[in-house]
């Protein structure tokens, strides 16, 4: 995880100072969703910080089972707000979510 473009090398720092105990495969898929054309025009630590909440929400909550149960998006979103903490903290991350956050996937 060395070397690349200006924005590469930026996301990577952001990545660092926000999840300092972040698993390398989550790093990676983290920094794989933060460079997604979609994410382009944001500042590299909220690129970061939307790609690392919905890598969580989709990998580590029950956030997709629930949907497929038939809670709609944002009922899902409130369920797992506590397991999404928790990763955070495990991570070392110093911000975390809370009921009133409405970040994209």
């Amino acid at each position: 995880m060395t070397g690349g473009t200006k924005r590469q090398k930026d996301m990577r720092k952001a990545l660092r100072i926000l999840l300092p105990r972040v698993p390398m495969a989550d790093a990676e898929a983290i920094l794989a969703l933060a460079l997604a054309g979609h994410l382009r025009h944001l500042p590299p630590s909220i690129a970061v910080w939307q790609a690392t909440t919905s890598r969580i929400r989709h990998n580590h909550t029950d956030y997709d089972t629930l949907l497929d149960e038939g809670y709609d998006r944002d009922a899902a979103r409130f369920f797992v707000i506590d397991a999404m903490n928790l990763v955070l903290e495990n991570w070392g991350c110093q911000k975390r979510l809370s009921a009133d956050d409405n970040s994209p996937d």
